[in-house]
């Protein structure tokens, strides 16, 4: 997929400001001004004072993020967010999707979707806390099959009309005559998979529209973008119609280092910006960042 690099956003969770109703706004709002393409929040349901589990993505097997910080609901965060903005992409990353019911998951997302103008855009992960993921009802060993069926689901639903409605049978779900409105505005919404694992890629290629690759980095990555095209050709899709996120950091990305990961076959790149609770510090960081790479303000 070609086209100029877009720029994402991630909302800066760690700075516990994401539930503040001003600050998160005035954060969305001036990303959007200053020409990123998309804000980004993450998700957790619950996070759990005792956990087992290993946390990926850093070196000690722990999540970095206090017990106690606010993570608001992604769903209504940038439900909130459409109504205080009107151009800029709303997207998770990620959605823990083993939380969520898909009958109930493919009508919220489309209500987000319809009233924000079609502007929403889900990266959904299979969760690596078993401790929330159970908490929330579903299984944790058999979550990925679970998810390839929510996926399923979701199109279903949002594709099924007419006076017969829209149906499935599956080994976790199933219906007759589902009828649900709106659809979203292209007709679907999005849906992106995260994650770091070979599992994520290939089903990143066999029924994502996008693949996020979280925490890899050099030849790991590179052989995780192989996965997914294999596997987008093994399923007889294009590889190349699928959009790749990958991350990169406000404070140090560059037209070079973004030249860098489109050459890798980026579309996106999702920018992390420094945590800090100062709403003007964080909104000077953005504008410096957008300079830099040249963005068109809006």
């Amino acid at each position: 997929m070609s086209g100029a690099m877009k720029y994402a956003v991630l909302a800066p969770v760690a700075a516990n400001t994401t539930a503040d109703p001003e600050w998160i706004a005035g954060f969305a709002r001036h990303a959007e001004a200053c020409g990123f393409e998309s804000a980004v929040v993450v998700e957790h349901t619950v996070v759990m004072s005792r956990y087992s589990s290993v946390y990926p993505y850093d070196s000690s097997g722990r999540m970095e993020l206090p017990d106690d910080c606010d993570i608001p609901d992604p769903l209504d965060l940038l439900a909130f967010l459409a109504g205080r903005t009107s151009e800029i992409g709303l997207a998770t990353g990620v959605l823990v999707l083993p939380n969520h019911h898909p009958v109930v998951l493919a009508k919220r997302l489309a209500t987000v979707d319809a009233l924000s103008g079609g502007r929403l855009r889900v990266c959904v992960g299979m969760g690596w806390m078993k401790e929330e993921i159970e908490a929330c009802g579903a299984d944790f060993a058999t979550r990925g099959r679970r998810a390839d069926e929510q996926i399923r689901v979701m199109r279903a639903l949002w594709a099924g009309g007419g006076p017969d409605g829209a149906g499935h049978h599956g080994e976790f779900f199933h219906f007759d005559g589902a009828m649900t409105y709106p659809k979203p505005v292209r007709g679907a919404v999005p849906l992106h998979i995260g994650g770091h694992s070979v599992a994520a890629a290939r089903r990143a290629g066999r029924l994502g529209d996008g693949f996020q690759p979280l925490g890899v980095v050099g030849d790991d990555l590179r052989r995780l973008l192989g996965v997914m095209r294999a596997e987008a050709e093994a399923c007889g899709r294009d590889p190349e119609a699928l959009e790749l996120t990958l991350g990169h950091i406000v404070s140090r990305i560059t037209p070079e280092k973004a030249a860098s990961l489109a050459a890798l076959g980026a579309n996106r790149i999702l920018l992390s910006p420094t945590p800090t609770a100062d709403l003007g510090a964080a909104t000077e960081e953005l504008s410096v960042c957008a300079a830099r790479l040249g963005l068109k303000p809006r």
